[in-house]
């Protein structure tokens, strides 16, 4: 019960500061990218807390628990992706005026043909991201009520829907830098209380597996328990990292910014706070291997972060802290899940069938819907590896459009269409076959359910060696001094 009124506290607060950012919201630069306006300390935060999804506060720990210590290699990625950003495109993708990454593909190449390609790839990423955190929200309303678990996949749908679709960005803004206060707290809390009263008496046993056969104290990465964990650290990294760069909703939040200077002081600040919240997903994997190992064996990893304060601390102080946790991951759902229906409703509406208010905001109903439904039967699946299949999507189709758009001038459509097309299919396939198939150990399973370190170089080959071939759009000159001037 009190991990339940936590949830609806924190729904009730939620909603009022949203409809905040109502008032503000009646054109479609109000809508996308709130007039670029935003202030930078509340955009870093807003971004962090967009940033810190169902993957970094349940599904980090659960695969810490599962997996082992080479999984933390996801945060090292998740992190370093922002540190690419501020190098690569945070200062040109605000100097090109696009709201969104398929505006800026057709600024770019001048091709409507290209937008709406890259609208439809903003899709199936704005999708596979979506999936975990209404699969994260119906799980833990799930824990800490009793509620069937499509109860908190519908509730989070209805609530990030309505508050989006009136308020749009300068809605999302407010609650986003709001629940990353919320997270910070509510996970950092119970970690600290965890480390210090539980942490001393499970010490020697935490790192008994030092010399186990399963080789959970290996810091790399082993798919499954597939071998060639090296293979499998470089590919997650490789998605992690440069997938950052080409996620639609972390784009598109550097048009909020009033300009290319204060766009890369935004993302340096927050590398920072990415920085600071990273250190306590660890605290919860780490105590779970000791406390709730059952969790590997119910395939329950993913909850893992809430169950754990209340097997470490029985009684009412073990029901608040539970609380705390469930209040701050579900925190990290609504946020996350707003920047990604807010790029999803840019792809919807502004770049593939037209733009206004109105459609913006059906736009942003009809991909919530779609989203849910597709969250129903994906209950089984971890959230890592759903998170994981929308970085290397990223990172094999918008991170080389980007970078290549922005750093080479002889960028032609044909290029840029033909390494899309590359990119998407690879990525999503080998996805869907690691997931439809059986794969007894060996380079094979790994280079299906972590693609990008093969899906990526293909994707920027086949992208130059078109290019060259062909001649790259009048006003590529233009385009490329508007992207690098002061």
């Amino acid at each position: 019960m009190t991990g339940l009124l936590a949830i609806g506290f924190l729904l009730a607060v939620s909603l009022a500061i949203g409809l905040y950012g109502v008032r503000a919201a009646r054109t479609t630069p109000d809508f996308l990218v709130a007039s670029r306006r935003v202030a930078p300390g509340w955009n870093a935060m807003a971004i962090a807390g967009e940033y810190v999804s169902a993957a970094s506060v349940l599904g980090l720990a659960g695969l810490l628990l599962k997996d082992g210590i080479g999984t933390m290699w996801f945060a090292v990625g998740f992190t370093a992706g922002y540190v690419a950003v501020v190098a690569l495109v945070a200062g040109p993708m605000r100097r090109s005026g696009a709201f969104t990454v398929p505006d800026f593909a057709e600024y770019r190449l001048g091709s409507p043909g290209i937008r709406r390609l890259c609208g439809m790839i903003v899709l199936v990423i704005m999708w596979l991201y979506l999936v975990p955190q209404f699969k994260g929200a119906g799980v833990v309303l799930q824990l800490v009520s009793g509620t069937p678990y499509w109860v908190g996949v519908v509730l989070a749908g209805l609530v990030v829907s309505g508050s989006i679709a009136l308020g749009g960005m300068r809605s999302a803004t407010y609650v986003q830098a709001f629940h990353y206060l919320v997270k910070l707290a509510f996970i950092a809390v119970p970690a600290v209380y965890l480390m210090v009263h539980v942490g001393a008496e499970t010490r020697s046993a935490a790192f008994t597996p030092v010399s186990a056969p399963d080789g959970w104290s290996r810091p790399l990465l082993d798919i499954g328990g597939a071998g060639h964990p090296l293979l499998a650290t470089w590919s997650v990294l490789v998605a992690t990292t440069l997938g950052a760069i080409g996620l639609p909703h972390v784009i598109m939040r550097f048009h909020t910014s009033s300009s290319a200077r204060v766009a890369r002081r935004v993302a340096v600040r927050v590398i920072a706070l990415l920085g600071v919240f990273y250190l306590f997903p660890v605290v919860y994997g780490l105590l779970g291997r000791v406390l709730t190992p059952h969790l590997v064996r119910d395939n329950a990893t993913d909850t893992v972060t809430v169950v754990l304060p209340g097997q470490a601390v029985p009684g009412v102080l073990g029901s608040v802290l539970t609380a705390l946790v469930a209040a701050g991951a579900f925190a990290a759902f609504l946020s996350t899940s707003s920047g990604l229906l807010l790029a999803l409703a840019g792809g919807l509406s502004h770049d593939l069938f037209g733009s206004g208010l109105s459609r913006l905001r059906a736009a942003v109903a009809a991909g919530a819907g779609v989203a849910v439904l597709l969250s129903l039967p994906a209950s089984h699946l971890d959230i890592n590896v759903l998170v994981g299949w929308a970085f290397a999507v990223a990172a094999s189709t918008f991170c080389p459009l980007l970078v290549l758009g922005i750093w080479w001038s002889r960028l032609t459509v044909a290029g840029a269409a033909s390494g899309l097309a590359t990119g998407v299919v690879t990525a999503t396939g080998a996805a869907f076959l690691s997931a439809a198939t059986d794969w007894h150990s060996g380079v094979f399973t790994v280079l299906l359910a972590q693609p990008a370190a093969w899906t990526v170089p293909l994707a920027f080959l086949t992208m130059i060696v078109v290019s060259r071939r062909g001649v790259p759009p009048e006003g590529a000159e233009r385009a490329a001094l508007r992207l690098h001037a002061p």
